[in-house]
């Protein structure tokens, strides 16, 4: 998984099996609907509470899924911090959060935005 950050977008792309394994494809936000940007300390608690999902699940070790309502998204590692923002574009997509050991960096850049 790679989480890139551009003047106009935010993506997340995975890797092929990740793809396979999570039922999802990359995600591909406009940078004009991220919003409610923060760290999320220990993902994975949230991720557990946050009911049924579909997708890459083991549990405390690695989650790349959505939720049944394919409404939030989650590519988690154990261990990491996470980047969580809401998608405010229209579409089915309201929240995602990522595992990346630049968190804090990227929420204050997105925050800044």
């Amino acid at each position: 998984m790679r989480l890139d950050v551009s003047d106009d977008f935010v993506e997340v792309r995975l890797a092929r099996w990740e793809k396979v394994l999570g039922l999802m494809g990359d995600i591909r936000v406009a940078r004009s609907a991220v919003d409610d940007v923060e760290v999320v300390r220990e993902p994975m608690r949230d991720v557990l509470s946050s009911g049924l999902k579909a997708g890459l699940r083991l549990p405390w070790l690695y989650y790349v899924a959505r939720s049944i309502k394919l409404d939030r998204a989650w590519v988690l590692r154990r261990g990491m911090e996470a980047l969580s923002f809401s998608v405010n574009d229209g579409g089915t997509l309201r929240k995602v959060v990522v595992s990346t050991p630049e968190a804090e960096a990227l929420a204050r850049k997105l925050g800044s935005g």
